[in-house]
């Protein structure tokens, strides 16, 4: 917000089109949302940008970027922050705080109030590589985790959202270049939200989001390369691996470790062995 002006109004009229495309934090967007409703010269103009996008949306007018181009960007994100951080290494390392650098990620997310979401995704993934030791290599619970956290931060847990799993496994066709399993676990306590792509370990992965009493699980999964996963936890997130068909399942989520072990059975329980 600037010098005290309405929200919306002069200077922040620009915010409209943040408010429009959901990038406002919940506190902000109520506030606009507020001022809308009493300002007639931003609710018409707020009118006129719904119109303009509806328009943009129509067949032959828009085109959608194929799903693999964001996993694409995400990775010439990290490549270039791996860049900077390698320049960077002659000077010492501090220690991190006992929270780790995923704390990290979520005070800079208090920091990003009203930053639209590409740019907090971008400056996310940078300080997630940036804070690695150079010297611990590719580190795959912490890209786990690190995937975790961007979902929540840039508010992009999903590329499909709905709890039907005969729509979010066919959405991932042609996307993948395996057919990841999606089972029903309403009747365990764990509510499909629904998936997206994400990049883990140079690849392509899909990720299967599940809720239980507000926590989310990212289920990451990709086809395995024969390592054994294992359990662990890191910077306060529980990370909970297995084999299964073929495939390397990781979960990772805030979830107790008794109850991510829960989940874990139900969904072996009931996808393909």
């Amino acid at each position: 917000m600037t010098s005290g002006r309405d929200l919306c109004c002069g200077e922040d009229a620009a915010l409209l089109h943040a408010f429009l495309d959901g990038e406002l934090d919940a506190a902000n967007s109520l506030r606009c949302e507020a001022h809308v409703a009493l300002c007639p010269a931003c609710a018409a103009e707020l009118d006129r940008l719904r119109a303009l996008r509806d328009l943009l949306a129509r067949d032959g007018v828009a085109w959608r970027a194929p799903a693999s181009l964001r996993a694409k960007v995400l990775a010439s994100l990290a490549d270039e922050a791996g860049r900077a951080a390698r320049a960077g290494e002659a000077a010492p390392a501090r220690p991190l705080a006992p929270n780790g650098w995923a704390a990290r990620l979520h005070g800079a997310a208090r920091r990003w109030t009203g930053v639209p979401a590409g740019l907090a995704l971008a400056a996310s993934l940078a300080l997630a590589v940036l804070v690695m030791r150079p010297d611990q290599g590719p580190d795959l619970p912490g890209q786990l985790v690190a995937g975790h956290v961007r979902s929540l931060l840039a508010s992009h847990l999903t590329d499909v959202r709905t709890s039907d799993q005969h729509v979010v496994k066919p959405w991932f066709s042609g996307k993948t270049d395996f057919s990841p399993p999606v089972v029903d676990l309403d009747d365990r306590g764990f509510s499909l939200v629904g998936g997206r792509l994400d990049y883990v370990e140079n690849r392509v992965v899909a990720a299967l989001i599940y809720m239980r009493r507000g926590h989310v699980i990212n289920l990451f999964l990709w086809p395995s390369d024969g390592r054994r996963p294992t359990a662990g936890a890191r910077d306060g997130y529980n990370i909970l691996g297995w084999r299964q068909a073929g495939l390397a399942f990781w979960a990772v989520s805030d979830l107790n470790a008794v109850e991510l072990k829960e989940f874990q059975d139900d969904f072996a329980e009931r996808s393909p062995r």
